[in-house]
């Protein structure tokens, strides 16, 4: 939500500004320049990502709005979490299988609707715990090198939209100069005529600078950054989830795995240990 914000903001402040000095909205609008710049700047994209990039950018920021994990979240994550390995280590860990295989159905797992809303938290704990309840064998740091790769894997994903972003804010500046310089060609090309339709003919052209840098630092370097911070929020959750999962591994008890994944996170959503301690007990 403040993302939307932040946009209004910006909007607010330009017109604001521009409409104090004396100038009318009217001469902003200047659709030829929108076109140029607006369609350069995805025309180069289609050319530079391929489709799946530009979906994902798409889609990340339709949900722009929405909030990354606080410390309410990781709470009750790692409260889940304790929940479900001891359910494991009473009822052995077979008897994760139908948890796993429908986590919404799950009476632990569907305690935690944030984690059944985000699609690849999700799959990377049921991905990891089908293969701890398979009984495959495999050694303690494989394992921990395993889901380092996993984690590196989806982050790298995740920043895509991020890079495609920022790379379209560089660009921007330079395209409102294009459309620029378009505005004085067709002002050339009316120099015979009054000096008034001269006048708005400069004024859109000026109009595509200002809407090159504008929308460069206005707009899409803060989208570029936001979307690298929710990235970087998705990866500390799947960081959280990799100590307990280790931990758990190597056969440390449940209270201790989630208590080890609670100081690897941020200050911002640690929660403290009497905080954990009573989560687990209630989840209990």
């Amino acid at each position: 939500m403040l993302a939307y914000l932040g946009i209004v903001i910006v909007f607010a402040a330009v017109a604001g500004g521009f409409v104090v000095g004396g100038g009318q909205l009217a001469a902003l609008w200047q659709p030829a320049e929108y076109v140029v710049i607006l369609g350069t700047a995805f025309g180069a994209q289609v050319i530079a990502q391929p489709p799946a990039v530009l979906l994902e950018t798409a889609r990340q920021l339709v949900f722009i709005a929405r909030p990354t994990p606080d410390r309410r979240d990781y709470l009750e994550l790692l409260a889940m979490l304790a929940a479900l390995f001891n359910f494991a280590r009473k009822e052995g860990l077979v008897s994760l299988e139908p948890h796993v295989e429908n986590p919404a159905a799950s009476p632990i797992l569907g305690r935690y609707p944030g984690l059944l809303r985000d699609a690849r938290a999700l799959a990377f704990l049921t991905d990891t715990l089908e293969l701890v309840t398979s009984g495959s064998a495999i050694g303690a740091h494989e394992f921990e090198t395993m889901l380092d790769l996993d984690i590196d894997a989806r982050h790298e994903h995740d920043l895509m939209p991020s890079r495609v972003l920022s790379t379209m804010a560089d660009a921007f500046p330079g395209i409102g100069i294009v459309a620029a310089v378009l505005g004085i060609i067709i002002t050339m090309n009316h120099m015979d005529g009054p000096a008034a339709d001269i006048g708005r003919h400069v004024a859109a052209a000026l109009v595509g600078t200002l809407l090159g840098v504008l929308i460069s630092y206005g707009f899409f370097q803060g989208l570029a950054t936001n979307l690298g911070n929710k990235a970087s929020a998705r990866r500390t959750l799947l960081v959280a989830q990799k100590q307990v999962l280790v931990a758990i591994q190597r056969g440390a008890p449940p209270s201790i795995a989630v208590e080890l994944a609670r100081r690897t996170l941020p200050d911002d959503v640690r929660p403290t240990s009497r905080e954990l301690f009573e989560a687990c007990r209630a989840r209990k």
